[in-house]
């Protein structure tokens, strides 16, 4: 079930929520930041620990002080006009975290808009990019049964929408 959510992620009580994170995962500004205040100083000393994430992968943590059992970590493109495969690593961020929560029967799992942010990716492609491939994941595998896309502001909602209804 792909579903979306105006809620703030740092309190919705699901198995995983996914941070929007930079390479060093060190926190930062925007779903980073606000992942890393909710979760206390034991999520930095965990990153700290993993010691970074390339582009379009993604690592796990527990959620410490967060309604989510876990964090997955993953690092969006920054867009730079879509020559420099920013597509393909999006895509690889959902995918990449959809595998990391099966491997881990992880079953309900909520996703921000990665790289939307001050990453500047276009909305409504990411949006599409999203809806795409967690739509293949489901399709394939039972785990997660459901997932939620955090919806911060009304355009996000718009394009998440938009995305729904014309998604294969």
């Amino acid at each position: 079930m792909l579903t979306l959510t105006d809620t703030d992620i740092t309190t919705l009580q699901v198995d995983a929520i996914v941070n929007a994170a930079n390479e060093r995962l060190l926190g930062g500004g925007g779903v980073d930041g606000a992942i890393h205040r909710a979760a206390g100083p034991e999520l930095l000393a965990a990153c700290r620990a993993i010691g970074g994430c390339p582009t379009g992968e993604a690592v796990i943590t527990p959620g410490f002080r967060l309604p989510a059992t876990y964090v997955i970590h993953t690092v969006g493109p920054v867009w730079r006009g879509g020559g420099r495969n920013e597509a393909a690593l999006l895509a690889n961020c959902y995918r990449n975290s959809l595998a990391l929560a099966r491997a881990n029967t992880i079953e309900t799992i909520a996703f921000p808009a990665i790289s939307c942010g001050v990453y500047g990716y276009p909305l409504d492609e990411a949006a599409r990019i999203a809806v795409q491939t967690i739509r293949a994941f489901v399709r394939e595998h039972a785990t997660p049964r459901e997932v939620l896309l955090v919806c911060f502001t009304p355009e996000v909602r718009a394009a998440y929408t938009r995305a729904l209804q014309t998604a294969d």
